[in-house]
């Protein structure tokens, strides 16, 4: 556990790269589902994060964690922390 003195706690999330076609850059698809207030239906929401991918290694499909960082870009604010599963492969 992270605290305060050393750059305080990052969220960590985890999704699915939907694109790697920029250097250094994978759009991650983190989706999570709710119930509708009124309707009681369950509800996928779905959000798009830029990730700081080093090693260019993650494609698309792959499952990732990712993690918050300072500000890389006008976008990115979020890095890869570690690839959980491979994609399939295309």
């Amino acid at each position: 556990m992270s605290d305060s003195r050393n750059g305080g706690m990052r969220r960590t999330l985890v999704g699915r790269v939907v694109s790697d076609k920029m250097q250094k850059t994978v759009v991650v698809r983190v989706d999570r589902r709710y119930q509708h207030p009124k309707y009681k239906k369950y509800v996928t929401h779905s959000t798009r994060y830029m990730a700081h991918d080093e090693a260019g290694q993650c494609r698309v499909g792959d499952h990732v964690v990712i993690i918050e960082s300072r500000p890389l870009s006008r976008h990115k604010r979020w890095a890869v922390k570690e690839v959980q599963s491979r994609g399939l492969a295309e």
